[in-house]
């Protein structure tokens, strides 16, 4: 069986759409009901898909921009957090490319293979042991962000936060200190982030005019098999 509460998360931390905001409801049922998660983070989680549901969309995709793509403190591609623009990054994006194909697991966006909506949906197929292996790696750079995003004022911690939880290990808590030293950006300064669109861009997946998946396709599979396949989970811990 597909792990629905990995699913939703995925849609939770996905651009939002007219399609997204419709499926709201059914994504933060999802999550209300999940034991693993502790009550006053799924509290949250519903405050949070209940805003997302509701909110205008143009406010909500802004913030959405704001925090998540002109921040690079705050960057969904996990990769970015842990080997920054070094060669090991390529590698590494390689890597984990070939797992998603191991494990008969295709993306079907223009989304670099860290990008955190993407690990999830192939996380939401996998063996739950597996799955805690892969967020326990992770557990620095969620319990980082999430302080980042209650600096910020974002009801997005809350998601972080249950990654962290579903983990089900300590973070390393030198690391998140070490993420945190680093000086938070600002998303409003448009010259750093022509800076940024300007360094090279490395292409994985398939062809870039294919778009991401349907929204309720995506959730039309969370009770799907899981696909077959057995593989290591992708390296996210601290250098």
């Amino acid at each position: 069986m597909m792990d629905r509460t990995l699913k939703a998360l995925s849609l939770t931390l996905s651009y939002p759409s007219v399609e997204l905001q419709d499926a709201m409801p059914e994504i933060g049922a999802v999550l209300a009901t999940d034991p693993r998660i502790a009550p006053d983070t799924r509290a949250a989680l519903q405050t949070l898909t209940d805003g997302l549901g509701r909110g205008d969309l143009f406010d909500v995709q802004e913030s959405y921009v704001m925090l998540f793509d002109r921040s690079r403190t705050l960057s969904l591609n996990l990769f970015e957090h842990v080997h920054g623009e070094s060669r090991d990054r390529g590698g590494a994006m390689v890597s984990l490319i070939e797992t998603y194909r191991e494990g008969g697991f295709e993306p079907a966006t223009t989304e670099l293979p860290d990008h955190l909506p993407v690990l999830l949906e192939f996380l939401s197929t996998r063996p739950f042991a597996e799955v805690q292996e892969t967020l326990a790696d992770a557990a620095h750079i969620f319990d980082a962000l999430a302080t980042r995003l209650v600096r910020r004022e974002s009801g997005y911690d809350a998601a972080f936060v249950a990654l962290s939880q579903l983990a089900g290990a300590q973070s390393d808590a030198e690391a998140v200190a070490g993420m945190l030293a680093q000086p938070d950006d600002d998303p409003t300064d448009l010259e750093a982030l022509d800076a940024v669109w300007e360094e090279t861009e490395v292409t994985f997946g398939p062809d870039p005019n294919a778009g991401c998946p349907q929204v309720r396709d995506m959730l039309a599979q969370m009770d799907a098999p899981k696909r077959p396949g057995p593989q290591p989970g992708p390296g996210l811990a601290a250098e």
